[in-house]
């Protein structure tokens, strides 16, 4: 009977092949040296028992009885090591993947203010007053009020963003993803570069769209390669999603604070594009077949499907063979995620682009350009701490967390309308809570459907639920311009 390698998830020993007779002296101890303890009868091909992790001491570590003619060599710990590179190759690429694709988005919305004011330098001077005087648009409004609410930069940010997610899961399976990775790095270069170099709001909102759709595309592409690799990716691409947001509002803040131009601040961040080019094509490995095994499949184990299915599970990848009826069963079971994550991104992203200007604090040495910079860095503070939380804080009901945003929305919505707050200090600590908020309601999100979905269905589900905040995200900016107007004409 030959012996072949028997194998264990964190480490592995080899058995050289060699015939044994039907009953040879010492047997015994042959078959306990090849089956550890612990070992599962059912989770090696072939039926041979794999072991969850080879013992470092006792039988699993002990050199197997040599035969005569025969000498057994034990398994370096060369293929360990080598799964340590490749698990951190793919987590720095998906932390990477997450911070670049969400930079450019995340800029230009801390850059709305500037775009629509029209803080631009004139000539070849590079550098502007960090601390301008602040000159009220409209003096006849108790707010200070641009001429067009910062909405407008977050429609042109989202809207087309909103377009790539909704035919995401009817037919961009069908693009490789190579293709879709290098438009969306192009896109998001000619983003910084158009807007830059724009000397007219118009021209800006184009830029700002082209970044949008190197946001939306990478997102539903990124989301969707994480089915292909363990389900602890989707923890580092949400904690690099959550990067982005404060590393790109820091950055804007830091340089425009400085005295940079934000002209030259944009031209300054082209760098962005190529490390995600650099992230997909060269840093990640490729995907190999996963078993969840270990402490993930004993949580998954121990929670209902969220997909039921009497289907033979497939291999990751095969969403694009689902039919139509099973990608509407799938899209059903989701809702149970997909509705709380509109809300939050809805109350949060109202507030973001429809309170942040009318909350303006005029006893403050701070601009209004500043405050809204600082609004905009302490969010995305927020968010990045808590998708950056996974391992320490998993929430299971992500409706809680819809309803204290919600909550949130309606005391800053008051404040606007009553402005009863008497410092600005008291609106940074609730748009730090905010930011909490909003980044652990994502990463949860992803987590629990990754969690609870099958994996022939799992990339399907992936580039579906990440149509909730762009819905959101899309819904705050429609009802956040009229809000604009009618607070805007208050005397």
């Amino acid at each position: 009977m030959p012996w072949e390698a028997v194998r264990a998830r964190d480490g592995a020993f080899r058995i050289p092949r060699v015939s044994i007779p039907a009953h040879p002296p010492g047997s015994d101890h042959l078959w306990l040296a090849a089956h550890p303890r612990g070992v599962r009868a059912d989770s090696a091909p072939g039926g041979h028992a794999w072991g969850r992790r080879v013992p470092e001491s006792g039988w699993g570590s002990c050199p197997l009885l040599t035969l005569p003619g025969e000498e057994t060599v034990p398994e370096p710990r060369l293929p360990l090591l080598d799964r340590q590179s490749t698990h951190w190759k793919n987590a720095v690429g998906f932390w990477l993947l997450g911070l670049c694709n969400n930079f450019s988005y995340v800029v230009m919305l801390s850059a709305a203010h500037d775009i629509l004011s029209h803080e631009r330098t004139s000539g070849n001077q590079s550098h502007v007053d960090p601390s301008p005087t602040p000159i009220p648009h409209n003096s006849s409004s108790r707010f200070d009020c641009n001429s067009v609410s910062t909405a407008a930069v977050l429609l042109a940010d989202i809207l087309p963003t909103l377009v790539i997610k909704l035919l995401a899961p009817i037919g961009l399976h069908l693009l490789p993803y190579s293709p879709r990775v290098l438009v969306s790095g192009i896109c998001a270069a000619g983003s910084f570069v158009l807007v830059a170099s724009s000397h007219s709001v118009g021209t800006s909102l184009c830029g700002v769209v082209l970044a949008s759709i190197s946001s939306g595309l990478g997102e539903v592409t990124f989301l969707s390669l994480t089915a292909f690799y363990p389900r602890a990716v989707i923890s580092w691409w949400s904690s690099g999603t959550g990067g982005a947001g404060l590393l790109g509002a820091l950055s804007y803040l830091g340089l425009t604070q400085a005295g940079l131009s934000p002209q030259h601040t944009l031209l300054s961040m082209l760098g962005i594009p190529a490390v995600l080019l650099a992230s997909y094509f060269l840093l990640l490995t490729s995907p190999e077949p996963q078993d969840p095994g270990g402490e993930e499949e004993a949580e998954s184990a121990a929670r209902q499907p969220l997909i039921g299915t009497e289907a033979p599970e497939s291999k990751p990848g095969s969403g694009s063979s689902l039919s139509f009826q099973e990608r509407w069963t799938v899209f059903k079971g989701l809702l149970w995620y997909i509705v709380p994550l509109v809300m939050v991104y809805f109350a949060e992203y109202f507030i973001n682009q429809g309170l942040f200007e009318l909350l303006f604090f005029r006893n403050t040495p701070l601009s209004h350009a500043q405050q809204y910079r600082w609004y905009q860095m302490l969010y995305q503070a927020g968010v990045f701490a808590s998708r950056s939380s996974l391992r320490c804080c998993r929430i299971r009901f992500t409706w809680a967390l819809a309803l204290l945003q919600c909550l949130n929305l309606v005391f800053l919505l008051a404040d606007v309308w009553f402005g009863f707050l008497p410092s600005i200090y008291f609106v940074f600590l609730i748009v730090l809570y905010e930011g909490l908020l909003g980044g652990a309601a994502y990463v949860n999100t992803f987590h629990n459907i990754a969690l609870e979905t099958s994996d022939e269905h799992r990339e399907f589900a992936m580039a579906a639920t990440c149509i909730s905040d762009t819905l959101g995200i899309s819904l705050s900016g429609l009802l956040a311009l009229p809000l604009h107007d009618f607070l805007c004409q208050l005397s």
